[in-house]
């Protein structure tokens, strides 16, 4: 799967709008993962992703090469805006890229061409919050419910009613957010996948399911004016 998109809406199993996807934290002791995995995910990515934006809504050259770490890693990028922290835009790959490219292309994507929102405009940037959540740990599970709720993302594979091979996921807030259990998340991936037909246990159990983690760090203009500010000095 590479490209895909996230949101806040609340979803209904039996209709109502349907989620594409959450942005997830996990847990860290000591500065490492629960797995024993350095965190990746550093306030600086935030910093270059309003990098990124402010140079787009000016029309300046691209930002200067970030100091934190090229290495490769699925992503996405959250833009949210007011005191109610509403939803601006949200995209990313579970494709690995290197995080300075990935990172420049998703931030301005999420911001410019979510199709369920009106491109972010220059007045909004005071009011503007970005996330970034790197995706790690992918782990095969041995069934539909080998999965933490809050902690795991899930990515499934499953054969729709015509026999085609179809994909979905949801990331690691989904489930908590919405207050399902295994299963309702489970029946609520398969529909956004596009399974048409009757979902029952022989189907859930025909699932090859992904389990993953997601790094998250976010921070508001008002940081990143901050953070600039200190630069300078």
């Amino acid at each position: 799967m590479s490209a895909g998109c996230c949101g806040t809406k609340k979803t209904k199993l039996n209709g109502g709008p349907q989620v594409c996807c959450y942005n997830g934290t996990t847990p860290t002791t000591n500065g490492t993962l629960r797995n024993g995995l350095i965190p990746i995910a550093s306030a600086e990515m935030c910093f270059y992703c309003f990098d990124v934006l402010y140079s787009h809504l000016h029309n300046m050259e691209t930002p200067s090469t970030p100091d934190f770490t090229n290495e490769p890693f699925p992503l996405f990028v959250t833009w949210k805006v007011g005191k109610d922290k509403r939803l601006r835009g949200c995209m990313g790959t579970f494709s690995h890229i290197n995080l300075h490219a990935g990172l420049r292309e998703y931030a301005a994507t999420s911001a410019f061409k979510d199709s369920r929102f009106q491109p972010i405009g220059r007045d909004e940037l005071p009011r503007l919050g970005v996330s970034v959540s790197i995706l790690r740990h992918f782990e095969d599970g041995r069934d539909y419910r080998d999965w933490d709720i809050g902690v795991h993302g899930i990515r499934i594979e499953f054969l729709n009613e015509r026999g085609a091979k179809r994909t979905a996921t949801y990331l690691p807030e989904v489930a908590p957010e919405q207050g399902w259990d295994h299963e309702q998340t489970i029946d609520s991936l398969l529909r956004k996948g596009g399974y048409k037909g009757p979902v029952n246990t022989e189907v859930r159990r025909s699932i090859k399911l992904t389990r993953y983690q997601s790094e998250k760090i976010s921070v508001t203009f008002q940081d990143y004016m901050s953070y600039w500010r200190n630069r300078r000095c």
